[in-house]
């Protein structure tokens, strides 16, 4: 068994999708960084990498035995064992987990640059393990709420976030399945439709203002998100959290 030591960890919970576990160059200041005193390492297929990395199903028996009460956590003098976590690596990528006592990866974390180079040398004698996983019984699904990596492929944590937030509010508005309120956000979307919208049943005219939406992003798309919030507490406080993350920045540089 190969073993990692003092590796710092930036846990995201409940993320079933590997491109909302922030690399090191994304992590933020009030992230709570932990210290891993010891962790399990494991070199596997790639097939098991994805679905350790882009979902939240439960883990092979095998690699729960393999790494049962391994790995350690240390805060500040005290070390205590941690039932299930470990860091897996395809050869190519590279990702730590911690199911805090359940089956499931509830908890990812990237590494930090100098540890991701260890890990890369680590395994250069080692041959990938599968540890009983069928490649063929996993099919990733993605919808609105769970977005397709190519929809938010080349976007910033902060954009990325804000474009959860705006699909959550699209999916609100799909669910409401008001006619007229779904013509007034895509007038507001796309004034040029105008004319063609009283032609238009609900489900057409939210395809027609998802379709128009669910590409990269851009300043109109933030826009829209903080018009469609408006009002919605909880949507609200996302909103102010990730703009307040970019005034802190903006005023530092």
């Amino acid at each position: 068994m190969l073993y990692l030591h003092d590796v710092w960890v930036n846990w995201f919970e409940g993320e079933e999708n590997g491109y909302n576990v922030c690399y090191f160059h994304e992590w933020r200041k009030e992230d709570g960084i932990e210290l891993l005193d010891q962790v399990p390492l494991l070199y596997i297929t790639k097939g098991l990498y994805q679905y350790i990395e882009n979902d939240m199903h439960d883990l092979p028996k095998e690699l729960l035995d393999a790494i049962y009460k391994r790995a350690y956590i240390r805060k500040g003098h005290e070390r205590s064992v941690v039932d299930f976590a470990g860091i897996v690596t395809d050869g190519d990528d590279i990702i730590a987990f911690d199911t805090i006592g359940y089956q499931i990866p509830m908890r990812k974390s990237r590494l930090i640059p100098r540890q991701e180079q260890l890990v890369y040398d680590m395994i250069k004698k080692t041959k990938p393990q599968s540890f009983g996983f069928e490649e063929r019984n996993f099919q990733k699904e993605y919808h609105m709420l769970s977005m397709a990596p190519e929809l938010v492929f080349g976007l910033t944590r902060r954009e990325r976030q804000l474009k959860q937030l705006l699909m959550i509010a699209l999916d609100q508005l799909h669910t409401s399945n008001n006619l007229e309120e779904l013509r007034y956000w895509l007038t507001e979307w796309d004034p040029k439709q105008y004319p063609f919208i009283r032609y238009m049943d609900e489900e057409k005219v939210w395809q027609t203002l998802y379709d128009g939406i669910k590409d990269g992003w851009s300043p109109e798309q933030e826009e829209l998100c903080g018009k469609l919030i408006k009002g919605q507490p909880f949507l609200e406080k996302m909103w102010q959290v990730e703009n307040g993350e970019e005034q802190n920045t903006s005023s530092q540089k």
